[in-house]
């Protein structure tokens, strides 16, 4: 198992984001993974195993998603830093998408 999975839902339409592409890097913008979510919105690996503690961002190409539907989005992407505190463990990032706002937390 990847130490990273993400989940995104599409929140004006009830449903999961499928086909968003997803990247991983490191804060100084070293490239660690890359994937498109899939029918359920989901990545489930993301990046390498193993995560050593430190921080990382999230990179989502929502706008380029909203574009693929013809709908008119207010953020060409979407960028989530965090920190990852327990090096080889679990983590999960998901977020709620709209064209007009996101939000995000920690999952399991």
């Amino acid at each position: 198992m990847s130490s990273l999975s993400t989940h995104v839902l599409d929140t004006s339409l009830g449903r999961p984001a499928a086909g968003v592409e997803v990247s991983l890097e490191t804060l100084d913008g070293a490239a660690l993974g890359a994937g498109t979510t899939d029918a359920d919105g989901r990545v489930g690996r993301l990046g390498p195993e193993h995560l050593d503690a430190g921080d990382y961002r999230l990179r989502f190409a929502s706008g380029a998603y909203y574009a693929a539907s013809g709908v008119e989005g207010f953020y060409p992407e979407v960028v989530i830093a965090f920190t990852v505190t327990e090096a080889g463990a679990h983590y999960h990032v998901p977020l709620l998408l709209n064209p007009y706002g996101y939000s995000t937390y920690r999952g399991s």
